[in-house]
């Protein structure tokens, strides 16, 4: 197994991983993990597939792909890899001992939809989106009221 097949479908599948936790658009997560597999079962390495700029031959493998295993393979790494290993900050990952709230959900409210900071979160609970979340299984009234409190909280510190 060519070393560099092998360490890019350990990326793609963490990718894969990190994006099903963050709620992303499944095919997405699906085309990292077909990636993955398609990458450990050729025989040739990929650099040479790269080299002859035949890439996109593989199956499972397009344009926005070829162009992230040319990436690593010019830079060692993948941006959007880096990108995704970022942990959400202390104080947003203590969101998910709020009612309702999950560790994952508080992800993917970070990651996807943007949601920084407490009055962030206040507001998306008072336009009622957060209820269209399917993975929100809490009372958006008991939730603002925890949210209240911890603002309050954090401004008397």
């Amino acid at each position: 197994m060519p070393e560099n097949n092998q360490r890019l479908a350990t990326i793609f599948r963490s990718m894969a991983d990190r994006l099903s936790s963050q709620r992303a658009n499944p095919y997405r997560v699906r085309a990292y993990r077909r990636a993955a597999d398609a990458l450990l079962a050729i025989d040739e390495d990929v650099t040479a597939l790269a080299e002859r700029h035949a890439l996109e031959e593989i199956e499972g493998i397009g344009n926005d792909l070829a162009k992230k295993i040319e990436e690593f393979l010019e830079t060692g790494t993948i941006r959007a890899y880096e990108e995704l290993q970022t942990p959400l900050p202390m104080e947003v990952k203590s969101w998910a001992t709020l009612p309702g709230l999950s560790e994952s959900l508080v992800a993917y409210l970070y990651f996807r939809l943007g949601i920084r900071t407490l009055p962030d979160l206040d507001q998306l609970i008072r336009s009622h989106l957060l209820r269209t979340l399917p993975s929100f299984a809490g009372s958006e009234e008991q939730l603002a009221e925890a949210v209240q409190q911890r603002i309050h909280d954090n401004q008397v510190r």
